[in-house]
């Protein structure tokens, strides 16, 4: 995608409402279906993938954007988007998208741990999870594909060996979190640039690391290559070649395609099914958006809007134009015949927080990372001069205040459909109704997230406890004693109604991974032994501690993961 990188005058434009648009944005109603007639059973369970890439959720709801559901009443992204029928969730994954000091690059914080949250409440809905894995520390593109920092000095054949690990590792971690993988994008938009090579030969030998990570994870989740900009035709068949002439194994060939930016629909078609019937693979498109006003929703300015002097508008720019538009992208695919898979909106919800002033707003990028970029970025990106927003919020299938607009419909008219997951809503409980408790025993082994002095411990997993203070187990071991990060066993009796903890029976602290100096802490001098050790070997006090990712070895990845405890 390409991101808009000035700052725009404030806005000015009248915020929309959940009552209705106003009268020049009032939808037609655009309802034409669009039937993929011989899709492929073994995909996606035999239904079109409706995708859309949310990667920027998690910290655009810390800034404060609150979604809203047909009824106006405040909802999950992931339930609107759920009775909407979208059934796929794209995620980009950085590797290490911060400066190791606390401070974030932005654009939504895409680190490993930001996936696997997002994968937790796609899996929710009973969402699949493409994992759009970019190979880099920031945004990936055709204009940059720069290799983390901590792969910059690496040799080819190192580089190819950290792909296999990195994938591995990320796939690992989504999979555990409960994600529901059912496809990986080695590399974004990787048109002969990748990790810093330009080599299209050289780039295929490095794809194939990560397709064979992915193969040896599991063989039945598909793989994509992506690249951008179907409208160079001779280029899309020259890439499609030299993955064939390589032997690079991998299932889907994706693209991006932005309407204003990439040519016809018809176009799209041929490039897509010739690619598709030559070398049998699945074709779809991993990106599109289009613009439904050209108002400002977050003060930051519009990556194009109706006066761009390089963008072709093939339709009205309304909400009418911009579900005509993703119709026809949909039928573009499915025109592809048995090859075509479907389509994803690239970040239907990446908005601002509605009515703020510039310098609000920025404050927000600043702290969340919510917007495209913060300061902290330039280190790594010379293109970023300063904090920056969402330049696609004009492009989003919701108002600028959270509400669906009619052309989030069109993924509920994009055939066949198979039936979809019930998700329940339970009511409270009245206190008439309340049993007097509900006893379990459970025994846990992980570590402690959150733990407060006012009676409340949360664990790695999600799971949150109520205690009491003089609570102890026989040996006189006291959860008010514990620390953040302290890795515990416990085995505890506990009241499922409210939550807390009735006896403990025991309690055993165990040594915390990353406290390389012992002293039940992770903190700077745990960094600087680890990097000291990485430098020049040596002997560690713990190696146990060390490996952070348990995977038996000690590397750059644990000094990574051990720079996220502290600092992000």
């Amino acid at each position: 995608m390409k991101l808009f990188r000035s700052v725009a005058a404030v806005l000015t434009a009248a915020v929309l409402f959940c009552a209705g648009l106003p009268p020049a944005q009032e939808s037609k109603a655009y309802d034409r279906e669009v039937v993929y007639s011989a899709f492929p059973a073994s995909v996606n369970g035999g239904e079109p993938i409706r995708g859309v890439d949310v990667s920027s959720i998690i910290s655009i709801e810390e800034a404060g954007v609150v979604f809203h559901d047909e009824a106006g009443n405040e909802a999950d992204l992931f339930r609107v988007l759920y009775d909407h029928d979208v059934n796929y969730i794209r995620v980009r994954v950085w590797n290490e998208p911060n400066d190791g000091g606390g401070h974030s690059y932005g654009g939504g914080n895409n680190d490993v741990n930001t996936a696997c949250e997002i994968a937790r409440r796609a899996s929710a809905y009973g969402m699949k999870l493409l994992v759009d894995i970019q190979y880099s520390d920031f945004w990936a593109d055709p204009a940059k594909q720069q290799r983390p920092k901590y792969w910059a000095e690496h040799d080819h054949d190192t580089l190819a060996g950290e792909i296999y690990k990195w994938t591995t590792w990320v796939l690992t971690a989504i999979t555990e979190a409960g994600g529901d993988i059912g496809m990986v994008q080695v590399g974004n938009e990787t048109n002969c640039h990748f990790c810093d090579e330009t080599d299209m030969y050289q780039i295929c030998d490095l794809f194939k690391s990560g397709d064979k990570a992915v193969r040896d994870f599991d063989s039945s989740i598909l793989i994509a290559h992506h690249f951008a900009n179907p409208s160079n035709v001779d280029n899309y068949y020259w890439y499609a070649k030299v993955l064939q002439e390589c032997a690079v194994d991998y299932d889907v060939f994706a693209t991006s395609y932005y309407p204003y930016w990439h040519g016809t629909t018809e176009n799209l078609t041929t490039v897509l099914k010739t690619i598709g019937d030559t070398y049998g693979k699945y074709v779809m498109v991993a990106e599109t958006a289009y613009p439904y006003t050209s108002d400002d929703g977050d003060t930051f300015g519009n990556v194009v809007s109706r006066d761009s002097a390089e963008a072709e508008f093939r339709y009205d720019i309304s909400v009418d134009g911009q579900a005509q538009c993703l119709t026809d992208v949909f039928q573009a695919v499915a025109d592809c015949g048995g090859k075509g898979i479907g389509v994803f909106y690239w970040e239907p919800a990446w908005l601002g927080v509605s009515g703020k002033s510039w310098q609000e707003q920025s404050d927000l990028w600043r702290s969340h990372g919510s917007g495209w970029a913060t300061e902290y970025a330039a280190e790594y990106d010379p293109d970023v001069t300063q904090a920056g927003g969402s330049s696609y919020d004009n492009q989003a299938l919701f108002s600028f205040d959270g509400c669906p607009l009619e052309s989030l419909d069109v993924f509920t008219r994009i055939l066949p459909k198979q039936e979809k997951p019930e998700i329940e809503t339970t009511e409270p409980e009245t206190e008439a109704t309340q049993p007097a408790a509900d006893l379990r025993t459970v025994e846990i082994t992980d570590a402690v997230r959150e733990i407060d002095r006012e009676g409340r411990i949360k664990f790695g997993d999600g799971g949150e406890f109520r205690f009491a203070e003089d609570l102890r187990d026989a040996d006189g071991r006291a959860l008010s004693e514990l620390r953040e990060r302290d890795r515990v066993t416990i085995r505890f009796t506990y009241d499922t109604l409210t939550g807390e903890i009735i006896e403990i029976e025991y309690l055993t602290i165990e040594p915390v991974r990353g406290d390389l100096d012992a002293d039940r802490a992770c903190g700077v001098t745990d960094v600087i032994l680890l990097q000291k050790w990485l430098l020049h070997a040596g002997e560690l006090p713990d190696v146990q501690s060390a490996d952070l990712n348990a995977d038996g070895i000690v590397d750059v990845f644990d000094l990574a993961m051990l720079k996220h405890l502290l600092f992000v």
